[in-house]
C-alpha cells in the first residue's frame, strides 16, 4: 500500500505557474493510476488530470493546454506542471493514487490572486 504526501503549492499572481509534486511511499506505485484533484471553496472537488501506470494522460477540460503531468517511476513522483493559471484555479490541490476510493495525500494549497 502506498501513501502519498504532495508539496509545491503556495501564493501565485494570475499567469503564473507552479509545479507540484506527489511522493509516493510504500509498495505497487508504478501499477496505480495517480490522479490531481481540486476543491475550490464552496465547490465539490474535481478531477483536473491523471495518468495511468501505462503512461496514459487524462486533463479536465478546464486546464488542458496549460497544466501537464508526469509520472517518474523509479522516484515515486508524479508532478503537475501548472502554468497560465488563473484565480479560478484556487484550491487545494490532493493526489490520489488507485481508483475508487484510493489513498489520498492530505493535500496543498494553490491560490491565485488576479
Amino acid at each position: 500500500q502506498v501513501q502519498l504526501a504532495e508539496s509545491g503549492g503556495g501564493l501565485v499572481q494570475a499567469g503564473g505557474s507552479l509545479r507540484l509534486s506527489c511522493v509516493a511511499s510504500g509498495s505497487g506505485f508504478s501499477t496505480l493510476f495517480v490522479g490531481w484533484h481540486r476543491q475550490a471553496p464552496g465547490k465539490e472537488r474535481e478531477f483536473v488530470a491523471g495518468v495511468s501506470s501505462g503512461g496514459s494522460i487524462y486533463y479536465s477540460d478546464p486546464v488542458k493546454g496549460r497544466f501537464t503531468i508526469s509520472r517518474d517511476n523509479a522516484k515515486k513522483i508524479v508532478y503537475l506542471q501548472m502554468n497560465s493559471l488563473k484565480p479560478e484555479d484556487t484550491g487545494i490541490y490532493s493526489c490520489k493514487a488507485g481508483v475508487g476510493a484510493g489513498t489520498w495525500g492530505q493535500g496543498v494549497q494553490v491560490t491565485v490572486s488576479s
